[in-house]
Order: C-alpha cells, then structure tokens, then sequence
C-alpha cells in the first residue's frame, strides 16, 4: 500500500473519531464496550458492532499498517564485510475482538510481515508472510466488585514488567507469541498471572509456522500496587531450550530465574530496578547467574516540554571459566530488543552498561530523545550476546573488556489519532575488544524511519 493511501485514511478517520479508548501495546486490552451508546460514525461502527439487543455481545475489529525503510553500515562490525546494507520491512495485521456477554470473549489475530533488499535475506524477525499472531479465548471464572480470576487458552502474546525478561518485541518487525494457557487474578491492588507456553519456530511462508507442544516457558508473575509511589513485581519463570549456544559450547538448557522489580513511573521522580538470580542445568553443567538492572530519572514537568533525564545501568553475568562445570552467563528469556537503544548490537548478557538519556518533547505531538549507551564484558572469559540473548561473537581468548560506545538520537511525530511517524539515527563506536577480535574492525552506523498506521 503506498504511503500516501496510509496517510489520506488516516486523515479520513480523524474526522470520524469520537471516543474510542487508546491504543495499546497489546491490542487485546482495548476496551471498546464504552462506545455502546456513542454516535453511530464509520469508525465507531467498526470498533463496537452490537450482536445483541442488550448490547453485551458485541464484535470489534482494528488492525495496522507499519512500513519502515532502513539502511545500515557495518552491522557485524566488519567481521563479514557486509558493508551497507538497505532494505525496506512491512507489518500488516488485522483482528477482530468477540465479547459474548460478561464472561466469554475471543479474541484472534492475522499478522502478515515481510522483507525487500536486505543483503543476507530476512533474519528470523523479519519475514512471516502470513500467520496467526493471536488466537485464544477468555473465561472469566471469578467475577465481583474490583476483582475478576481470567482463564485464557491458545495462542497469546505476552509482556511483563519493562520487558527486560519477557516482552512482545514490538520493535522488530515480527512480534512475539506463544501457545498455552494463563490464569490471571487482577484487583485494584495486586495482580498475579501463572502460566505455561510452548514458543514457535518462524517460517517465512504462509501458514507454515510449526506448531510445538513442548512446554518451553512456564512462570508466575506478581505485581503489588504497594503505594502511591512504589510498585513491587516479583515472579519466577522457567524456561526449557533444546541445544542453547553460549561461549561455553552447545547444550540443552534448563533454567529457573527468581527475581524482583521496584518502580514508579510518576509525575517527576521516576525509578524502575530489577534484580534476578538464576539457576539450572546445561547440560552436564550447574547454571549459576545473575543480573540487576537500575533506571533513575526526573521529569521536569514545570519546564516547557517537560525535559526528561534518566540513567541506566546494567549489571548482567557473564560465564567465569569455560569447562569448570558452570555456566555463569545469564539469560535474558525473550527480551525487549530495544532496551539497550534503536538498533542494538550488544545485549543482555555478560554485559555492563551505563546508559543516560535525555527526552524532550519541544511540542505535544513530537517527542526529541538523545542517548549513549556503553558497553563493557562483564567476565573476559565470555564473549557478546545479540539483543534477543543469542550467541554472537566469541571471547577469542582477549583480554579487553570494553566493547563499543552507541550514539543514539532519535525523534517521534504523532501526525494525528491513528498516523505516527518516528525517524533515529545510531552511531556505534567499536572499543578495545572488537577492535583485538576483528582485526578488519570497522565502526557502524544506522538510520531508521517507521511510519505507522492503527485502527
């Protein structure tokens, strides 16, 4: 679809829209029932179709349009001569949303995603070209004043806490899910979800995903709504991986993280700091990891634009000594990719990083943001790991910790109810250990521009 059609509809349903709720991450929280008794324009009648007199059965539909064009230089950092690459990727998705009374609901969803240009092909978050994103149905067994217990079976995306462990991966352009069941206890106060999934392989055809019955993820995640200014997540997830790679060689994993989450995301003063131990087997091996994660910021909020600045710092562990019976690399499980900036090249695992940001919004639709992360190996005996927790380059031996410095900026225009447009720049400088590893060592560079469209 050429973008101009994306912009003139968008136009179009701007003039429609009445009171339909934001959109979400997760497109399966919207809430449309409100509009039961709104006026009757095109895209209300769209959002909330009444099946019933009462209006308690009810069908939504929405959908998105997301193309981005990107081009990158020395991704690999020169270690295979890729050089510059540009390609374009494009995310269809349309769903539909059945309320049946107060109780019973379905919820199902198309996802088309594909690649054009890129030199070595779609990587495995690139190309589906049509599948089954969400496809799942909820029963609510418990329903009172403030409080609901939900059964949900099928095929379901997924995000916890910041996503520093399990996120849907919005960013890339195949977003995350996973087939089972999850019961999910919500108050005004604390929130508990348990669960067990099975993730798929990707295949870039139509309807070709294979389907695995193998549970590979399973967990309970807690949320406390402890105070005004202080939120409390602790949880444990297991996870089960046939023949996972790591600087330590190639195992089958099985691994159980226990963790807790301290945040607030108010006003001014903002903090979010994660912790999490890890213990299992690969292989013959012990599994002994750890990782903490700090965020601190202020948001000036009498200051025109509210100017924002925050820290992070990461302190993930790396594997000590290959061959001692241990592995000591942590593993992040299914990741937000983005947490470590735009387009990442190191991620989290054996890894120190100090991350500032500084975000501005110079008018209410635009959004101006600039950052650097730098990376550092947190042990010199293990190597770097890809945003996404696999393998990538190995320690070789080097005894130079600090892998590279990202110059990051980036800018976020919200052209109106349902268009948005966001364009960043990324600058990777390599340090001491790529620059002793790869002895064709080369700095990269990226630019992104996404435009993108929802209904």
């Amino acid at each position: 679809m050429k973008l101009k059609y994306i912009v003139l509809i968008s136009m179009l349903l701007s003039a429609q829209y009445c009171r339909a709720q934001k959109f979400k991450l997760l497109r399966y929280d919207e809430d449309y029932s409100t509009l039961k008794d709104s006026a009757k324009n095109f895209y209300n009648q769209i959002k909330y179709i009444p099946l019933t007199t009462s209006g308690k059965t009810y069908l939504s539909f929405g959908g998105e349009i997301r193309e981005e064009f990107d081009r990158a230089l020395n991704e690999d950092w020169g270690a295979a001569n890729t050089g510059v690459d540009a390609f374009s990727l494009q995310r269809y998705s349309l769903h539909a949303d059945l309320h049946i009374g107060d109780r019973i609901r379905v919820f199902g969803q198309l996802r088309s995603g594909l690649e054009f240009g890129r030199k070595n092909g779609p990587r495995p978050i690139d190309e589906d070209q049509l599948n089954v994103q969400n496809l799942f149905a909820d029963v609510i067994a418990y329903k009172s004043t403030g409080r609901t217990l939900t059964l949900r079976l099928g095929r379901q995306e997924i995000q916890y806490g910041s996503g520093r462990l399990i996120d849907v991966r919005d960013g890339p352009n195949l977003r995350q899910y996973f087939d089972g069941a999850k019961m999910a206890y919500a108050s005004s106060y604390l929130n508990v979800d348990g669960f067990i999934f099975a993730n798929s392989a990707v295949r870039t055809g139509v309807f070709d995903n294979p389907i695995n019955n193998k549970a590979g993820l399973w967990g309970i995640y807690s949320t406390w709504f402890a105070a005004k200014n202080m939120s409390i997540d602790l949880y444990y997830l297991g996870i089960d991986r046939p023949n996972a790679r790591f600087d330590e060689g190639v195992a089958d994993e099985l691994r159980h993280t226990i963790g807790s989450r301290f945040w607030q995301n108010g006003d001014r003063l903002l903090y979010n700091v994660e912790i999490g131990y890890q213990l299992g087997t690969f292989g013959t091996s012990k599994i002994r990891a750890w990782g903490g994660s700090s965020e601190i910021g202020y948001r000036y909020s009498a200051l025109k634009g509210a100017p924002t600045v925050k820290l992070r710092a990461d302190f993930i562990s790396g594997d000590n000594t290959q061959g001692d019976g241990k592995l000591g690399t942590f593993n992040a499980l299914y990741p937000n990719g983005g947490y470590f900036g735009m387009n990442p090249q190191a991620g989290p695992a054996n890894l120190w990083s100090v991350h500032p940001t500084l975000a501005w919004n110079p008018c209410k639709e635009v959004l101006l943001s600039m950052e650097v992360v730098f990376y550092w190996r947190q042990s010199l005996a293990d190597g770097i790991y890809r945003p996404d927790g696999t393998f990538n380059l190995s320690s070789s031996g080097s005894a130079e910790r600090y892998i590279g410095t990202s110059y990051i900026t980036s800018a976020s225009w919200i052209i109106n109810r349902f268009l948005n447009f966001n364009v960043g720049l990324q600058y990777f400088e390599t340090g001491s250990f790529i620059n002793d590893v790869i002895p064709q060592h080369k700095d990269g560079f990226f630019i992104g521009s996404v435009l993108g469209f929802k209904f």
